[in-house]
């Protein structure tokens, strides 16, 4: 897989809308995997500063240097995590993105793992799409994307710092 936006429909993702201009209520409420990728000619720029929340009082903000170590030229995909159902089956896919844009907007969340993503200059400008699963889908599913992606291009998504694993 490419992990563009055609290949990314061809696969069942949908929604496929700027951040800046995501309606939270019409995301769908059930788990899923979700998608941040770049739109065409997206330049990189790094914030020195993150516009992200803290974490259990931790910056989440990288030196550019490893930004730009993280960074993967020339692929759109910049992020795939994962929205579960949750012990209380009340989270999903709008739950999840709801706070991920809210990190982004400074409150503390433990939406740790995207925190890349808000260190780019025009981080409003990203594409988000998502995918509803069964919840017994999810964990394999998460897994195989980023085992795909590591397998074609050597390595995870840049604001993927943990590859995802088949839990038993």
């Amino acid at each position: 897989m490419l992990f563009t936006k055609k290949s990314l429909t061809a696969d069942g993702f949908t929604g496929f809308r700027a951040l800046d201009e995501l309606e939270v209520m019409r995301i769908p409420q059930g788990p899923g995997i979700f998608a941040l990728l770049c739109p065409a000619g997206f330049d990189p720029v790094f914030l020195t500063k993150s516009t992200a929340g803290t974490f259990k009082k931790k910056d989440p903000s990288l030196k550019c240097e490893a930004l730009e170590a993280e960074w993967v030229p020339d692929v759109s995909l910049l992020y795939l995590g994962k929205a579960s159902a949750g012990s209380q089956g009340n989270r999903g896919l709008r739950k999840q993105i709801q706070e991920f844009m809210d990190y982004g907007r400074g409150r503390p969340t433990v939406v740790w793992d995207a925190r890349l993503i808000w260190q780019l200059r025009d981080a409003l400008d990203l594409i988000i799409a998502w995918k509803e699963l069964p919840p017994s889908e999810l964990n394999a599913a998460e897994a195989a994307y980023h085992a795909d992606f590591v397998a074609t291009y050597g390595r995870l998504p840049f604001a993927n710092l943990v590859q995802a694993r088949t839990k038993k």
